[in-house]
């Protein structure tokens, strides 16, 4: 959250910003970050804009349904020269580049660990996705692994997480045990 909210005026460091969200909320890596072309952007089985690509290190069908934040990333780079230039949707640099400006982001925003572009597909795994209830299935599918064992290693389940898990369930089992108990009342 605090790389999102931190005003940033450094236009490269802002475009490098932009991007690296872009990722958290596509979970794309760099080199699918940088392919992608406005014919990447299709209607889905849900009629919403999803990106639709192969991923380049496995060749492997991805398709993720297109979240707000990542939409507006794409509107708000929609004209810049460099996408234009290249026929890109997104003007990416290179990932040296990248990874160079995201330390300075993060010495910025106060962060202490090694932020570099991979930090991004973690963030999409962990914190966008199962972290918010999203299968792991679903999370495999959509960063286009072939085994959900590659996925499971994205998959560290935070305490959090269980500890909502387990109130989701206690919930559910403190209803059926009212009504269990509701039920003998009547029939008993």
């Amino acid at each position: 959250q605090t790389i999102m909210d931190k005003r940033i005026t450094v236009e490269r460091l802002a475009l490098v910003r932009d991007i690296f969200i872009f990722s958290c909320y596509t979970g794309l890596a760099y080199i699918d970050v940088k392919q992608l072309t406005s014919s990447n952007i299709v209607k889905g089985i849900d009629g919403q804009y999803w990106i639709s690509t192969h991923r380049q290190k496995t060749d492997t069908p991805s398709k993720i349904p297109l979240l707000d934040t990542a939409r507006e990333i794409i509107e708000k780079y929609a004209d810049h020269p460099k996408s234009d230039n290249e026929g890109t949707l997104l003007p990416v640099l290179t990932n040296q580049k990248m990874n160079a400006y995201l330390k300075e982001i993060a010495d910025i925003c106060g962060i202490d660990k090694l932020l570099t572009f991979h930090c991004a597909r973690h963030t999409f795994a962990t914190t966008v996705t199962l972290s918010n209830g999203v299968p792991i299935e679903s999370v495999s599918k959509m960063l286009g692994h072939r085994s959900i064992k590659t996925t499971q290693h994205y998959a560290k389940i935070t305490d959090g997480k269980i500890a909502n898990d387990m109130e989701k369930l206690k919930q559910v089992l403190d209803q059926s045990d009212n009504g269990s108990k509701r039920d003998r009342n009547i029939n008993g």
